[in-house]
């Protein structure tokens, strides 16, 4: 998956809003939506700084073969869910 949409399945799966990832970033809710729509190219500091808004690093994110089940075992490991 791209970049962008295992961001999205992420940030969904750990329950964080937009305007949280958002506000972190420093941009409007807009700018973020752009992000996780793929519309704008993601730049390596702002993958870093959403990494650590939603507790990951930013090498996740680069994962071609993440899916939902992926996401889910991996909240499971870390919060015994």
């Amino acid at each position: 998956m791209p970049v962008h949409e295992n961001i999205r399945m992420i940030r969904e799966a750990k329950g964080v809003s937009k305007t949280f990832v958002a506000k972190g970033l420093g941009m409007s809710l807009q700018g973020y939506r752009y992000i996780e729509d793929g519309s704008v190219k993601l730049d390596v500091e702002r993958m870093k700084v959403i990494a650590r808004l939603l507790g990951e690093d930013s090498a996740v994110f680069l994962n071609d073969k993440l899916t939902k089940s992926v996401i889910d075992k991996m909240n499971t490991a870390v919060f015994g869910a």
